[in-house]
């Protein structure tokens, strides 16, 4: 597969929104290639479509959802697109479909797929659901990982995650994956919490995607209760996978965007619902428009460089 002409990324649900967006713990982005649009992930629920309208994306237009894990946070918007865009095709690991908790202070809270987003899958036709357990292909130049090897030995799921209430069976997440795009300048990334662990992931996404470079990472790393050799060992291994553009969303932890800060200095930019991220053909440069601003009268907002 060839590297698509432009790509645009959207962000459409992240923990923290532009002025005149719905903000909502969870992620979504929407992705324009030339020749599909690809949704990955649908937040919560609520704000999704919210989004979506103010930003003048039009999610009947989707061709493919492509969920990196199952938790509420990410699948909760399952069954609006599902509704809304009848020819949508869903990728998901069947493992998303399980019961899952988060146990904390010996209180178990229900983190799984909401039923009515289980119940939107379950009725898709099976043609339009795709099981994916391996690699597999989306989009000419574009691909989602399946599961991700977990060969670091100093990452984990990032949180207190089980397959029971009672805490018996820790959750491995085995379901988690990430999109990769190649482009001109490198691959992109787009991961959901990177519960596999942030460098497992991006390894395995350049590895399928055979680009010699990584050019950008979006989404959740999942660093929020990192430990700090877990944080420099993290830091010291994206130095040698020299990213250009560095967007920590969702559940990457304020400590941890900080340190991101500090170590790659403005080659890191906090995403947020509303931001846009331009990957174009060479000898352009990544752009990024600023954020989704509610205009003043008589007035409209402009993307800068």
């Amino acid at each position: 597969m060839n590297a698509p002409s432009t790509i645009e990324v959207t962000i459409l649900v992240d923990n923290q929104a532009a002025p005149g967006l719905a903000a909502e713990h969870g992620f979504a982005a929407w992705i324009d290639l030339p020749d599909r649009r690809l949704l990955f992930d649908a937040g919560q629920g609520p704000a999704l479509a919210t989004n979506a309208a103010m930003l003048s994306i039009d999610l009947r237009a989707a061709d493919a959802l492509i969920v990196s894990h199952g938790h509420y946070d990410h699948t909760g918007g399952i069954p609006r697109i599902v509704e809304l865009a009848p020819a949508v095709q869903v990728y998901v690991h069947p493992d998303a479909m399980r019961s899952r908790y988060s146990i904390r202070d010996g209180a178990a809270k229900p983190i799984a797929m909401p039923e009515a987003s289980r119940s939107a899958l379950e009725s898709l036709p099976s043609a339009r659901l795709r099981w994916v357990m391996q690699p597999i292909g989306v989009a000419e130049g574009a691909g989602f990982t399946g599961p991700i090897a977990r060969l670091t030995d100093y990452e984990d799921t990032g949180g207190p995650f089980f397959l029971d209430r009672e805490g018996a069976r820790p959750d491995p997440i085995a379901d988690d994956a990430a999109l990769w795009i190649r482009t001109d300048r490198g691959l992109v990334a787009i991961v959901g919490c990177s519960h596999a662990g942030l460098i497992n992931t991006l390894r395995r996404a350049q590895r399928l995607g055979g680009a010699p470079r990584l050019h950008a990472v979006l989404g959740g790393f999942h660093l929020a209760e990192a430990s700090e050799p877990r944080l420099e060992q993290t830091m010291e291994a994206l130095k040698d996978l020299g990213l250009e553009l560095i967007v920590p969303c969702h559940c990457t932890g304020d400590r941890a965007v900080e340190r991101l800060r500090r170590a790659f200095g403005e080659r890191v930019v906090p995403g947020r619902a509303g931001a846009k991220f331009r990957f174009g053909a060479a000898p352009n440069a990544t752009e990024v428009e600023k954020p989704f601003r509610m205009p003043e009268q008589g007035s409209g907002w402009t993307p800068a460089r």
